[in-house]
């Protein structure tokens, strides 16, 4: 067994929850006679990141300077790499009355009644103008067309950068609704040495595992002669007609307890909101993938794409892109995989040169929602019977 993996830039995990009961309960009878402010979806889930340690070493929110250093350097202005902007943005009319040295509670948006998340030392509230607003959409998402998911939710959020640290008090509804699946970093870091598990690969899913995404996942296991496998899956806010986080849970579940080995998997999930920023979401991804303890992560094809606004394999080439050290997590790089009828088996695509397109089972997202829709099952070559029921008995219900 090899030694685990270093977070990111620290020595330790830097999980921002407030772990200590005392502490917390004496913070929590604070909370109302604090200004409090109702966050984003976005800055909420920022929050339970931080809090769960997969930010590390982040302190809290970023300030503009970093905010601006990040989207055009992926450095943060004391030279730390990292690929997207964490921030606190809120509306100019909120922070009107808060002043840099306040103490604030952080309402989350998405629990009944607005429970306060998190308590933020503000350290500075900077204004970003509608330019720099457009320059970072632009950087972080390779676009500042509205229509992208990702670019309407950042610029949704306010212009107004409430930078500082914070202590995070609760997982907002991830651990009551996912008890399960949800896990911080600093857990499955636990697990991972539990099981012994020297060489770790990381997928990350926002959908449910067709065979394809088995068979990667049991590859990249084999080549690398990794201990242990971690699916990861995003419990967070999607964007419309995205299949709902239990039964993609419930899918997945599905197929690890039926198709692999026992104590070879771990089916876990993290509170955090899609960007659907492509290439820099890919590297998020990998840093904080890196801090709960993976020495390897799968980059797919179009990995945390939406639509056509990026190339199939951006996400793998930024990698190369950025400083040898940035990272010491490594990379395994994935072709589009589907299943060969000719070698009936599931191969990566660019390994079977002598195939046509027609000698593989490819089947398109809408042709696989209406097949389930139908109430009929995709090949057993494209998705195992037992997951395709799970997925139909959901279709059928809408």
């Amino acid at each position: 067994m090899t030694d685990t993996i270093s977070p990111h830039g620290a020595d330790a995990l830097k999980p921002l929850f407030v772990a200590d009961e005392q502490q917390r309960a004496k913070l929590v009878s604070q909370v109302n006679s604090m200004p409090s402010v109702l966050v984003s979806s976005a800055t909420a889930a920022n929050a339970v990141m931080l809090g769960g340690g997969y930010f590390t070493p982040l302190s809290g929110y970023m300030n503009k300077a970093d905010a601006l250093s990040v989207a055009d350097s992926m450095t943060t202005s004391s030279g730390l790499f990292w690929p997207t902007p964490v921030l606190n943005l809120l509306d100019a009319e909120l922070v009107k009355d808060l002043n840099a040295g306040d103490q604030i509670a952080l309402k989350d948006p998405n629990v009944e009644g607005h429970p306060v998340l998190a308590v933020q030392q503000i350290d500075a509230i900077e204004k970003l103008e509608a330019s720099e607003l457009e320059s970072i959409a632009l950087q972080v998402y390779g676009t500042a067309d509205r229509e992208h998911p990702g670019v309407a939710e950042f610029l949704a959020q306010g212009n107004m950068v409430v930078s500082g640290s914070v202590q995070v008090l609760n997982y907002s509804y991830f651990e009551t609704e996912f008890p399960d699946t949800f896990r911080t970093a600093t857990q499955i870091r636990q697990e991972i040495a539990q099981n012994g598990w020297g060489k770790v690969v990381a997928f990350q899913t926002r959908n449910p595992m067709h065979r394809a995404h088995e068979e990667l996942c049991r590859m990249a296991m084999e080549r690398l002669g990794a201990d242990g496998l971690v699916i990861h899956m995003l419990l967070g806010k999607l964007k419309p007609g995205d299949i709902p986080a239990p039964v993609r849970d419930a899918s997945i579940r599905k197929m690890i307890e039926l198709y692999f080995p026992a104590n070879s998997a771990l089916v876990t999930g993290y509170g955090f909101d899609m960007l659907y920023a492509g290439p820099r979401e890919a590297l998020l991804h990998a840093v904080f993938r890196q801090n709960m303890g993976a020495t390897h992560f799968i980059i797919g094809r179009d990995h945390a794409g939406v639509g056509d606004y990026y190339e199939p394999f951006e996400a793998q080439e930024i990698f190369e892109k950025i400083p040898a050290d940035a990272l010491k997590i490594e990379m395994f790089m994935a072709d589009h995989t589907a299943y060969s009828k000719k070698l009936d088996k599931v191969v990566m695509m660019r390994e079977a040169p002598d195939h046509t397109k027609d000698d593989f089972v490819l089947l398109s997202g809408t042709a696989v929602r209406e097949m389930l829709g139908n109430g009929i099952a995709p090949p057993e070559e494209f998705s195992r019977p037992e997951v395709a029921k799970i997925l139909m008995d959901y279709y059928q219900s809408l």
